[in-house]
C-alpha cells in the first residue's frame, strides 16, 4: 500500500489536509494527514483529463505522435486523453482505419488514450463496427477541416449519421462553424492578426451551433460543442440547455487566456479555427463556465511541423491553424484563474471530472474506491515557458516566453508514479480506454 499525505488535499467537501491511502491501483481510504510520503504544501488532486488531442499517428508523426503527445500530457498533470481522428492518416474514420491507429499505439502510451472516430459524407455504414471496435463517439466538421481526406457535413450527412449514433448511444462532437458569406470582404495585410480574425467571425460559430441544436433536437442525438470560442452563441446553449436538449459544450484555454487584441504582428502560431477573439468575448467564456452554460475546458492540442505555421512570412491567411498547449492546460487557465478569483476546485471540475463525464471514465474526485489518478501540484510557482522544455514534438507554442503559475510536481496513474519531481518515470504503462460497447 501507498499512502500520500498533503496539508491540501482537495477532497469532495473543498481542500483540507488528508492522507490517502492506495493499493491495486484504486483509493482505498482516506484520513486524517498522517504517516506517509508527504506532498507538502503540493495540491493533491484528481488528475486532468484531456478529451481534444490530435496526436496525428499513423502517418503524420513528423508532427506528433503518441510517444511525445503522451509525454506532454504526464508531464501537464494529464493521465488521459482521447485522440481526434485527424489528422492523422489515414483519417479514422472505417474500421480499417480504426486497426491501423489501434496497431499504432503499442508500446508508446504513457497515459491512458481513449479514441474518438469521424463522422464524413457516406461513411454511416462503418459508425457501428467502429463502436463495437471501441471508439465512444465521432467528431463532424460543418465547415471544411484544412484537409481533403476530412470532408465537412453538411445537414442531410448529420441527418443520416446522428440517429445512427443515438442508436449507438455514442456523442457527435461537432467543429461548429458555418462559412457564411462575409459582411465586408477579408481584406488587408495577411501579417496583422485582425486580418484573419475577420476572416472567421463569430457569426458562423452561432450559426453552426443553431444548426447543431435543431439537428440535435429532431434526431435525439447528444451532441458535443467542441472548442467554442463566439460569445455569441452561449445564450442559444443556454436556452438548448434549458430545454433539456442533450448537448454539451467546451472550451480551450487558448480562448480564457489570450487575446485578439494582444497578438502580435506575423505571430502565427496564434492562429487556430475558430480564432483566438477578443477580451471582452474572453470575459463572457469564463462566465459561461462559471454558470455551467460550457461544461469543461480541454486543449485542443493541435500541433504541426514548424515550416507549416510559415515563421518566415507571419501570414496568418495561409499558415496552418492549430495551436499545441497540451503540457500547459492547467498552467495556463490556472494563471488565469487565479487573477479572477476561481478556486481549485472549480479549475478541477472543469478539466478533471468535467472531461471524463463525456468519456464516461470513472474518477475525478479522491474518494474510496476511485482510481488513484492523482496529480501533485504546486499552484504559487511561477515559471517562464520554455518551448524547449516541453514534450511535444514541435516546440511551438503561443505561451512561450509568458510567466505561469502552477507547476507539475507528480503524477500517479492507477498509483503508479509516471512523474516524480517534474519528470518522466519509468515505461509507458498506458492502455487504451476502447468502449465496451
Amino acid at each position: 500500500m501507498t499512502t500520500l499525505c498533503s496539508q491540501r488535499v482537495l477532497l469532495p467537501d473543498g481542500l483540507r489536509p488528508a492522507s490517502v491511502h492506495i493499493d491495486d491501483g484504486r483509493i482505498v481510504a482516506v484520513g486524517p494527514f498522517g504517516e506517509g510520503r508527504d506532498l507538502g504544501a503540493s495540491v493533491l488532486a484528481p488528475s486532468l483529463v484531456d478529451t481534444h488531442v490530435h496526436v496525428n499517428e499513423p502517418g503524420r508523426t513528423e508532427w506528433e505522435g503518441f510517444a511525445t503527445a503522451t509525454a506532454a500530457a504526464a508531464l501537464g498533470g494529464v493521465t488521459a486523453l482521447a485522440d481526434m481522428p485527424l489528422n492523422s492518416l489515414p483519417v479514422t474514420t472505417t474500421l480499417d482505419a480504426l486497426e491501423a491507429k489501434i496497431a499504432s499505439t503499442t508500446g508508446k502510451l504513457r497515459v491512458d488514450v481513449a479514441l474518438w472516430g469521424g463522422v464524413i459524407p457516406g461513411n454511416t455504414t462503418e459508425l457501428g463496427p467502429m463502436v463495437r471496435r471501441g471508439v465512444r463517439g465521432f467528431k463532424c466538421f460543418t465547415c471544411p477541416s484544412g484537409i481533403d481526406e476530412f470532408p465537412q457535413c453538411g445537414e442531410p450527412e448529420l441527418l443520416e449519421a446522428m440517429p445512427v449514433l443515438r442508436d449507438l448511444g455514442v456523442p457527435l462532437l461537432a467543429h461548429a462553424e458555418l462559412e457564411l458569406p462575409l459582411r465586408e470582404a477579408a481584406a488587408g495585410d495577411a501579417r496583422e492578426y485582425a486580418t484573419y480574425l475577420h476572416s472567421r467571425p463569430p457569426e458562423w460559430e452561432d450559426a453552426a451551433v443553431a444548426m447543431l441544436i435543431d439537428l440535435c433536437r429532431r434526431t435525439g442525438c447528444p451532441v458535443h460543442i467542441v472548442h467554442l470560442s463566439s460569445a455569441g452563441a452561449l445564450p442559444l446553449l443556454r436556452a438548448a440547455k434549458a430545454e433539456g436538449l442533450p448537448i454539451t459544450a467546451e472550451t480551450c484555454p487558448h480562448y480564457l487566456c489570450l487575446r485578439a487584441e494582444d497578438v502580435p504582428v506575423g505571430a502565427t502560431e496564434f492562429k487556430c479555427a475558430p480564432p483566438i477573439r477578443e477580451g471582452a468575448n474572453r470575459d463572457a467564456l469564463w462566465a459561461a463556465l462559471a454558470d455551467g452554460t460550457l461544461d469543461f475546458v480541454v486543449t485542443d492540442h493541435s500541433p504541426c511541423i514548424p515550416g507549416l505555421k510559415l515563421p518566415e512570412e507571419g501570414d496568418f491567411m495561409r499558415a496552418w491553424g492549430g495551436i499545441a498547449s497540451l503540457q500547459l492546460g492547467l498552467a495556463s487557465v490556472h494563471t488565469e484563474a487565479r487573477q479572477r478569483g476561481v478556486g481549485l476546485e472549480r479549475l478541477h471540475a472543469w478539466m478533471s471530472s468535467g472531461p471524463r463525464s463525456l468519456l464516461g471514465l470513472p474518477g475525478g474526485a479522491i474518494v474510496t474506491g476511485a482510481p488513484a489518478d492523482l496529480v501533485a501540484w504546486q499552484p504559487e510557482a511561477d515559471f517562464t515557458v520554455d518551448p524547449k522544455a516541453l514534450a511535444h514534438r514541435n516546440p511551438i507554442t503561443p505561451y512561450a516566453g509568458r510567466r505561469l503559475s502552477g507547476r507539475v510536481r507528480d503524477v500517479w496513474l492507477r498509483g503508479t508514479p509516471i512523474v516524480s519531481d517534474g519528470r518522466l518515470n519509468g515505461p509507458p504503462m498506458g492502455r487504451l480506454l476502447l468502449s465496451e460497447s
